[in-house]
């Protein structure tokens, strides 16, 4: 059996401890998750699934923010970045464009869509680089919507990877997911699925040096309060707090 890392020791025990804080801090931000974004984590939980989490839902429909053709080949030929995330991403990625522009002029195009699992982002990733090319530097904000089926995402990493190839870096926002709306036990099914899929990711970057994981959920899990104070409904991040702690995370990433 594979020895465990203390990375992986790390993030077993700290998703425990999540589990347990966002299941009583509910409460006190349940009002928020009612803004319309909240619900766009596509799911049915009827069933609760293989996994525990649920079924996922169409996608293709949702709510999505795409750049301009113009907009994505001035980020290329400025050496800008390329965004490709879910409803997380759509909440945030205006903001997130405006800070990496101020910071030092950084152009950022996106193809963010709610709901949507890696596998749709890795897709939008190939269309791109075929017709567009791609920067030095590509940011993937997914895998919410992988709580569903988490067996299925550590392949959708090494495609991403493979499309990016060695001389650009792939930076990966990690994930935290335990939706306050539902039972106990999809809770903490959410968080194991989390935790399972943010695994995945650490087991990726051993492989692949060019793979850069930006840490929300250890920022999330060292000060617990933050689940409740930086997430408005266990999945979106607060706003403005938790979307300018996220934003800045991903911009010191990116930029230093």
């Amino acid at each position: 059996m594979r020895k465990t890392t203390p990375k992986r020791r790390q993030i077993v025990t700290a998703g425990a401890a999540a589990a347990a804080a966002a299941a009583t801090a509910g409460v006190q931000t349940q009002t928020a998750a009612a803004r319309p974004a909240a619900a766009e984590l596509a799911a049915s939980t009827a069933s609760t699934g293989p996994y525990g989490s649920g079924v996922a839902g169409s996608w293709s429909s949702a709510t999505r923010a795409i750049s301009t053709p113009e907009q994505i080949q001035r980020t290329r030929q400025t050496g800008g970045v390329y965004m490709f995330g879910d409803s997380i991403s759509v909440q945030d990625g205006k903001a997130l464009a405006v800070r990496l522009l101020n910071r030092n002029g950084t152009q950022l195009a996106v193809h963010n869509w709610s709901s949507r699992p890696t596998s749709g982002a890795v897709d939008a990733l190939q269309q791109w680089a075929s017709t567009y090319g791609l920067p030095r530097r590509i940011l993937m904000a997914s895998g919410s919507n992988d709580i569903f089926d988490p067996p299925k995402f550590a392949a959708q990493v090494a495609r991403a990877v493979s499309i990016v190839g060695q001389n650009r870096t792939l930076y990966w926002v990690n994930l935290q997911v335990v939706r306050r709306s539902v039972s106990a036990a999809v809770q903490l099914a959410d968080q194991r699925n989390s935790s399972w899929l943010n695994m995945q990711l650490y087991d990726a970057q051993e492989r692949y040096p060019n793979l850069r994981i930006i840490r929300w959920a250890e920022w999330l899990w060292v000060k617990p309060y933050r689940l409740a104070n930086y997430l408005r409904d266990g999945v979106h991040p607060s706003v403005p707090l938790g979307q300018d702690a996220r934003n800045e995370l991903i911009v010191q990433s990116l930029v230093g």
